[in-house]
């Protein structure tokens, strides 16, 4: 049976081999662990800075999202009760044509995640291949030749080896660091996506049905994130690491300059431009009409009668 994964972890190899070679070439030890932790993280790096394109599509999808909230709302609303095939039908198909004209996509969030599937199996395959090379005697599908495989399979951090998970050994150095980073993992993934809801979401949109699927995200990741993280290396188990902050950094960057319209962000953004005298001049003129809209409080004439008690 071919192996479906070959063209990844040739992929892989060839940026792991570069970025080790990078490392030992500025007099890092080409075996030490620490060296090849840098090079999953320089992996890292290449598919996250890959993925920028999808992760804008996912960013303008999620605002379509928001702005079609209303027209879901009132979808929902009309086949309420509706339980018989025809109106079940027909309200799929309604719904799928307001997803397409708005190009709105309610999977939007995992899109980057999945993509990067194929990644984590490339790199966990690619450590098993290592760990099995001193037995067979070769190397990786690609550059990884034998004597880097076996660098690779014993190199180890904190005497951790990176091709160990936490279930797979009795060593407690493999067990503290593979439980530290399963905390950190699950730490970051639930302070990004707290991050999206609390700060960069239409107070409009909260009580949505699209809002409450995120709410179960917010809990759900975490706690597949904790699971799985028990059975990966710890080679891998970096990888997954460096893209969460990655993901976070990220996230920080898009919400504090280009904000949902009318979030927390956005109206945080627009206090911080007009404190700097650069809120665009449509926004300003719009908060000025507002400001001259709103009726103020008018104050009751002093009738002569009371302004003669006064004086006595």
């Amino acid at each position: 049976m071919p192996d479906l994964l070959w063209p990844i972890k040739w992929v892989i190899e060839l940026i792991l081999v570069a970025f080790h070679s990078l490392f030992t070439a500025v007099g890092m030890d080409a075996a030490q662990g620490i060296t090849w932790v840098l090079s999953i993280v320089g992996l890292t790096v290449i598919v996250r800075a890959a993925l920028i394109p999808i992760f804008v599509k996912q960013i303008k999808s999620q605002r379509n999202m928001m702005v079609a909230q209303p027209e879901i709302a009132k979808l929902q609303k009309k086949y309420k009760g509706k339980t018989d095939r025809e109106s079940r039908e027909k309200f799929a198909k309604e719904q799928m044509e307001l997803y397409k004209r708005t190009g709105s996509n309610p999977l939007s969030s995992c899109l980057p995640l999945l993509i990067q599937m194929p990644i984590f199996s490339g790199l966990f395959f690619v450590l098993n291949d290592a760990q099995n090379s001193i037995a067979r005697g070769t190397g990786g599908v690609g550059l990884l030749n034998e004597q880097l495989s076996n660098q690779f399979a014993v190199s180890d951090l904190f005497g951790a080896p990176l091709k160990d998970t936490f279930l797979s050994t009795e060593n407690i150095e493999v067990k503290i660091l593979a439980a530290v980073m399963i905390i950190v993992m699950t730490a970051s993934q639930f302070i990004t996506q707290k991050q999206i809801m609390a700060k960069n979401q239409n107070p409009e949109t909260m009580n949505s049905q699209y809002m409450q699927t995120q709410k179960i995200m917010l809990i759900l990741f975490p706690i597949i994130f904790a699971i799985s993280g028990i059975s990966f290396p710890i080679g891998v188990m970096f990888y997954w690491l460096a893209s969460n902050f990655w993901t976070m950094g990220q996230q920080y960057i898009v919400i504090r300059n280009m904000p949902t319209p009318g979030s927390k962000a956005h109206h945080e953004r627009e206090a911080r431009l007009a404190k700097k005298g650069k809120l665009p001049k449509k926004t300003a003129e719009a908060e000025a009409i507002i400001e001259e809209e709103t009726p103020r409080q008018r104050t009751q004439p002093t009738g002569k009668t009371r302004a003669k008690k006064g004086k006595k």
